[in-house]
């Protein structure tokens, strides 16, 4: 029973937002790993890309890159995703999750890579405009040179 809750980054805007996926809407995100691309019709955007960037399991450890597969272990860190060194050098064992997608995943990480393309608002279409017959044109022209004298 897979039930996750997706945080969506927007880099652009610089705005992100919270989706629930249950279930059959969740299953195609178990076994990802980080750094995949995905579609974005999973997460209710279509026609968007969106890379997986992490996450953290239902007892609040975060996913690390560096290790694979889909499990919790304790390894020796010096930095980045899972702990940050007081002191220069300093390292440290913490328990971290593995960079797969689990059952055991409660939170993801996402940011949206690619949008769809919209037409530019600088170039316009042409619209054609409805020619008026040579005669209609030439009577409002005469009653328009009428009405001024």
């Amino acid at each position: 029973m897979a039930k996750f809750k997706v945080i969506i980054s927007d880099p652009e805007a610089g705005t992100s937002k919270a989706v629930e996926l249950e279930e059959a809407r969740a299953s195609p995100l178990i076994g990802r790993r980080i750094g995949e691309v995905i579609d974005g019709s999973i997460l209710d955007l279509p026609r968007h890309k969106a890379q997986i960037m992490g996450g953290s399991d239902k007892d609040g450890f975060p996913m690390r890159p560096s290790v694979h597969g889909g499990v919790r272990r304790r390894v020796v860190l010096s930095g980045g995703v899972g702990f940050n060194p007081q002191n220069e050098g300093m390292r440290r064992r913490k328990t971290i999750r593995g960079n797969v997608i689990t059952d055991e995943i409660v939170q993801i990480n996402v940011k949206i890579v690619e949008k769809p393309k919209q037409p530019k608002e600088g170039k316009k279409t042409k619209e054609k405009k409805e020619e008026k017959p040579a005669v209609q044109k030439e009577a409002e022209l005469q009653t328009q040179t009428a009405s001024s004298t």
